[in-house]
Order: structure tokens, then sequence, then C-alpha cells
């Protein structure tokens, strides 16, 4: 018998290092990396109203998520997960497909440095806007009581995937 695929949800908000960790657990755990804001920014360049990439974003994504993890491939899906709803999403796409899931808020305590972070970040999207601190420090997201907390403040993002491989291996 194989085990079961990994879905890891890694939320929280912009800048908080949530896509650096991605990119080394995807590469690490031999993953699917699913980036939201690399689907809404394709639904942002597609017909579509603007106001619908957040929504089509999270759908599609756990629709790809949902095809991976029957197959037994494991995803990491890097997103914000702000609200109720797209965290209820994720736990119903590991259930249907008996996937193991851990998820993790990513938080940065350390308010000067994610500052910093979100203020010196360059778009690596072709088109994509970055969100502004003051959009960001603004942000008010749902309580996602499921999520196990991890803080990236003056953690380098190798000491991060370690405690995150950790939290992975424990089945947090």
């Amino acid at each position: 018998m194989t085990a079961a695929p990994l879905l890891l949800v890694l939320g929280g908000l912009p800048g908080t290092g949530k896509t650096t960790l991605a990119r080394l657990l995807a590469r690490d755990l031999s993953a699917t990396h699913l980036r939201i804001d690399t689907i809404e920014q394709a639904v942002v360049h597609s017909s579509l109203p603007v106001t619908e990439a957040a929504e089509v974003g999270y759908t599609a994504a756990m629709a790809v998520a949902r095809d991976n993890l029957v197959l037994g491939l494991s995803v990491v899906a890097d997103c914000v997960n702000p609200v109720t709803d797209s965290q209820a999403g994720w736990r119903t796409t590991a259930a249907e497909t008996g996937a193991r899931l851990v998820e993790i808020q990513l938080v940065c305590s350390d308010r000067a440095e994610h500052r910093r972070r979100v203020e010196d970040r360059v778009a690596d999207i072709p088109g994509h806007v970055q969100p502004t601190w003051a959009a960001v420090s603004a942000a008010v997201l749902d309580p996602w009581p499921d999520a196990v907390g991890l803080d990236s403040a003056g953690r380098t993002p190798t000491e991060l995937a370690r405690d995150a491989r950790h939290l992975i291996d424990r089945g947090a």
C-alpha cells in the first residue's frame, strides 16, 4: 500500500515568505506547486472581470490539486487563504482524495522586516502588481484554527523549510 499524497496548504499575508518556502518544499517533496497568484494573474489576462480572479483562482487551484492528488502526487498550495470558504475548500479537497492535509499559516512578527519584504519585492509573474504595504497591513484574514503558525521573522528560507518539514513529518 502506498502512502497517501500530501496536500500542504501554505497561507498568510503577502511578504511572509510563502512562495519562497513553497518552492523549496515542492522541490524537496517532488510535489506540484500551485501558486494562486499565477492563476489569478492568468484570469486577469483573460476576458473575465478582474473582480472574479480570486474566486476563480482558488476554484481552479483546488481542481488541479484534486487531479494531482488522485494520481498520488503531493501538492503544495501557495496562497493567502484569507477566508473560511477557501480554508474549507482545501480541507474538502484533501478529504475527497484521501490526501494527508497539513495547513501552515506563515506570519512575520517583525513589522519592520515584514514591511521591508513587501516594499522590496519584485514581481516575478508578468503583469502582476505587488500589493502595497498599506494594503497588506490593512488586510484582515479570517481565523484559521486548523493551521499551525510558523513565524518567518529573522529566519532564513532554509530554516523555515526545516521547521515546515518537521511539521509535515509529524503530521501537523
